[in-house]
């Protein structure tokens, strides 16, 4: 039985990380649920187990071993009633601050409340007994091993964090059997660095990823201008980042080429700050390791593969990693060419959103915000550049598309000689246009609406709902609502409620009426300027430059994926790997 260890992956996924953090002390109470750690743990030589019969006193000798060692302590018990009595123990850490894992076994969850014999529900835990509760899954997927991994590490790291503290874990297990000898795996390790740690070595390319921010200070953009001058960095940037740095790079235009091998322009180590991002096209441009700076110190891995979570300002982050002479600015030259060669290559695009956009994004008049909507819009404009002096922002943190005319009215309040543009689609418009009523709308907003009559998101040659093509129409994509792309519907809500209406419904018409909406002076009325296209050339246009650059080795796997399909492309691989 020497180093027998379960199969159960959510099981090893604990052990590996409680070795990676050094972890090494646990009180186990007898029983059967709790059979797969216990057995895996008793005769590794890492780990030093007490027994303890009595779960009470088990969790009062984890608060004295942790106190009198400094070290966290992992307890174990099986299911029934077991982890009630860990109640007092960990309430007792929980005010002492006391570094305690309590990690409680159980039968499946799908099992609580159908009168199945030592099966309790731990889902709803006193306040003041952990500091963090988690449910591992049981791993059958990546998916499953992912959320696995995510949830150890939060759980381990947050013993120490913010002074420390008891921490729950939640372990489903199948009870399953034989135990096997194999060299354990060892799985994902995430650490916490705070203001006192010392700081790993960043070394190679390095790309800073934002999300969406709040404005930068010039200090804080100078501090991020030093570090990349002194890292060979970039800064990867949509319309939400806020970022206008020397660094700035809106890479979108080449992250989204589906035929071009990135893997050059992929970095070594990525910087990710900011909040949720709506460039889903740049963030696929990952290298190997990133790692999170946040004040906050969550734990958000949006790329799968945090390393470091740095609980510190981002001024802080950048300064302390600032030091020593300029080094070359190759990777981000690189990138820049290439974002360059693409830019003067992007071929006539249909109608649409996207066109739209090449056409107005260079000529938003200095100073002014623009408001773009979610999906579409966002993914639209941030292929093109605006005037650096342009500040953009979209309703990114919830992505629903009900209050992005709200919350450009509520902008331009503050700023009444400012010119404020709002970009969106028709779903959206109608979804948030009762705002147009309020009294407190001033004459210096000007809205555009990409009127194509239903979700056109849903309609795209890339998307899941195109699947049912012209089906997707009557539910997915929501078309015909709204008055079916009525000439006058909108025209006349926005005349009544004192606006100046602009319309178009091909290149020829845009660019006769298009000048008006971007004069440079607030008029004597708001504006509205709709837009009718068609969700085909919409999707068309997207294809196109999706599509500008081109290398034979994507070619030939886009093709490849054409020929055999996804099915085909799997047996092909056991075929290679047999």
């Amino acid at each position: 039985m020497n180093k027998l260890h379960t199969t159960e992956v959510n099981v090893q996924v604990i052990i590996s990380l409680l070795k990676a953090h050094g972890i090494r002390k646990v009180i186990a109470s007898p029983g059967a649920t709790n059979i797969t750690f216990v057995g895996s743990i008793q005769k590794d030589p890492f780990f030093t187990v007490y027994s303890s019969v009595d779960e009470r006193s088990a969790a009062y000798m984890a608060c004295g071993l942790a106190e009198e060692s400094g070290e966290p302590v992992v307890l174990s018990c099986t299911g029934a009633t077991a982890s009630r009595n860990y109640v007092p123990g960990l309430t007792e850490a929980y005010y002492r601050k006391l570094p305690v894992l309590a990690v409680t076994s159980t039968q499946p969850i799908s099992r609580v409340g159908h009168h199945i014999a030592q099966v309790i529900d731990r889902s709803s835990l006193q306040n003041d007994i952990v500091k963090l509760s988690v449910l591992l899954p049981f791993v059958k997927d990546e998916d499953d091993l992912w959320d696995c991994e995510i949830k150890v590490n939060q759980a381990i790291l947050e013993l120490k964090r913010n002074g420390g503290g008891p921490v729950h874990i939640n372990l489903p297990t199948n009870y399953t059997l034989p135990f096997v000898n194999k060299l354990m795996p060892k799985y994902r390790v995430i650490d916490r660095i705070q203001g006192t740690d010392s700081l790993p070595p960043l070394l190679g390319k390095i790309a800073i990823f934002v999300g969406s921010h709040k404005k930068w200070t010039s200090s804080e953009v100078q501090t991020v201008e030093n570090f990349c001058s002194t890292n060979n960095a970039v800064v990867f940037c949509d319309h939400t980042s806020s970022y206008k740095g020397k660094y700035r790079l809106l890479f979108s235009l080449v992250a989204a080429q589906e035929l071009l091998d990135k893997s050059e322009y992929k970095p070594d180590i990525l910087i990710h700050i900011g909040e949720v991002s709506g460039d889903y096209s740049s963030a696929t441009i990952v290298g190997e390791e990133v790692w999170r700076v946040s004040e906050d110190g969550e734990i958000r891995d949006t790329f799968r593969k945090l390393r470091y979570v740095f609980e510190m300002s981002e001024e802080k982050f950048f300064t302390e990693y600032s030091g020593g002479t300029q080094r070359d600015d190759s990777y981000f030259e690189a990138c820049s060419t290439a974002l360059d060669k693409i830019r003067q290559n992007i071929p006539e695009l249909p109608f649409s959103n996207i066109w739209v956009a090449s056409e107005l994004s260079g000529n938003i008049p200095n100073n002014s915000v623009v408001h773009f909507g979610i999906l579409n819009t966002l993914r639209s404009w941030n292929f093109f550049e605006v005037p650096s002096s342009v500040t953009t922002a979209s309703n990114v943190g919830g992505f629903g598309i009900d209050g992005v005319l709200s919350s450009l009215v509520g902008a331009s309040l503050d700023k009444s000689n400012k010119l404020f543009f709002c970009i969106l689609g028709d779903l959206a418009f109608f979804y948030d246009m009762n705002i147009l009523g309020n009294r407190h709308l001033g004459n210096n907003l000007r809205i555009l609406i990409i009127n194509n009559g239903k979700g056109t998101e849903f309609k795209q040659y890339n998307h899941h709902a195109a699947y049912f093509k012209d089906e997707a129409d009557d539910f997915m994509a929501a078309a015909d609502h709204f008055g079916k792309k009525s000439p006058t519907l909108v025209k006349n809500y926005a005349e009544n409620l004192g606006f100046e209406y602009l319309t178009a419904s091909n290149k020829e018409d845009f660019k006769s009426v298009y000048e008006r909406f971007i004069s440079l002076d607030v008029t004597s009325k708001p504006m509205l300027f709709e837009i009718f296209t068609d969700s085909k050339e919409e999707s068309d246009a997207l294809k196109v430059i999706q599509t500008i650059e081109k290398d034979n080795k994507s070619k030939l796997k886009s093709i490849t994926k054409k020929i055999l399909g996804k099915n085909g492309i799997s047996l092909a691989k056991k075929i290679l790997k047999s």
